[in-house]
């Protein structure tokens, strides 16, 4: 009997390509397009045009076609936590956080009540098993490679969790879908936060809340004025540009002190970390963390992973010891643990 897959779709040339490669494979497949929040006109027309983009591929290769609403969800889970990590002073990776409560976690409870084996996403991302135990390997195109997203998934997801482009480049992607005559073969790949699609952190936050950005002080590394800075929400770590005062010399933000307001910047050297630490860790590759153990670390999506240890610590935190100091180590961000292509795991950063 053929086993049924329920494909998350964004109307893309990942997803409709996957849609292809699933049937290839003799799946019984189903798309799926969700209806998350949006903060305006604008963005919600934008999101309709996709979802109907999806549902008109799902007409042309005869597969059902279901909208999922998780407007409410999505706003709870995943935007009032971008916002409240960003009151506190850090810089929040909302992908991970929408990967872990709706796409995963959402999405195959839904799938599962209705009969569905699997789940299955357009993210560049391989799964292995081991003994039972399952994990993430890095995509085969390391260029596109999205495991640093996706380390949040359960073992009962990973399970039912397929990644039909895992073995392809983009550009394999693109041909495909052109092959195939769709019309997606050519659609550019979004790149900013969803809900934040000009990019705008500091005017969407200021928005949203209703409230402008905490005004304080830059202060150097002695604690010594600076000037005023624009607000805490219009900062991250290791930024430089933008920092509405100039000080004849490259300064930095270093820091950033919710409760003080103090933004303290230093030169580019002041940037340069060997420790972090990560609470509550989602493992994958192995149960846990019971001694010191060696491994690749990524800091964020961009980053190479660079080597160092893992220290497990009593409450189940880790602390990480990096070999070589890392620039602009983020609080808010994830760190993703790899052992070659595997992940090991991973968690967001605390401090």
């Amino acid at each position: 009997m053929e086993k049924r897959v329920l494909l998350g779709m964004s109307g893309g040339v990942d997803s409709s390509t996957s849609l292809l490669l699933l049937q290839q494979q003799g799946y019984q497949v189903e798309g799926a397009t969700f209806r998350l929040w949006k903060p305006d006109e604008e963005s919600r027309a934008q999101g309709e045009r996709e979802i109907e983009s999806a549902r008109q591929l799902c007409g042309k290769l005869g597969v059902p076609h279901h909208v999922i609403d998780w407007t409410q969800e999505f706003q709870t889970q995943v935007v009032d936590y971008f916002v409240g990590e960003y009151q506190k002073g850090r810089t929040p990776n909302p992908c991970v956080i929408c990967n872990r409560t709706i796409k995963f976690s959402a999405f195959w409870n839904w799938a599962k009540e209705r009969g569905f084996d699997y789940i299955a996403t357009g993210h560049y991302a391989r799964i292995g098993e081991e003994k039972g135990r399952y994990f993430l390997r890095k995509a085969a195109c390391e260029k596109k490679d999205q495991s640093y997203f996706l380390y949040v998934a359960s073992q009962e997801q990973l399970a039912h969790l397929l990644f039909p482009l895992g073995e392809y480049s983009k550009e394999e992607v693109r041909a495909m879908a052109a092959q195939h005559q769709l019309s997606v073969a050519k659609k550019p790949d979004s790149q900013d936060v969803c809900f934040i699609p000009d990019g705008e952190y500091g005017k969407f936050l200021a928005a949203y809340t209703g409230k402008k950005a905490p005004i304080g002080r830059f202060v150097d590394q002695a604690g010594n004025p600076l000037g005023e800075h624009l607000g805490l929400w219009n900062y991250t770590i290791g930024q430089r540009k933008g920092l509405g005062v100039t000080f004849g010399k490259p300064m930095f933000v270093e820091k950033i002190d919710p409760v003080t307001r103090e933004i303290t910047l230093g030169d580019n050297d002041a940037l340069f970390r060997r420790e972090l630490w990560v609470e509550s860790p989602n493992w994958m590759a192995i149960p846990g963390l019971e001694a010191p153990r060696p491994a690749q670390i990524r800091i964020r999506s961009a980053h190479k992973a660079q080597p160092g240890m893992l220290y497990p610590l009593p409450d189940g935190s880790v602390r990480v010891e990096f070999q070589e100091p890392q620039r602009a180590i983020t609080v808010g961000q994830s760190a993703v643990f790899y052992e070659g292509e595997r992940v090991l795991g991973g968690g967001v950063i605390q401090r």
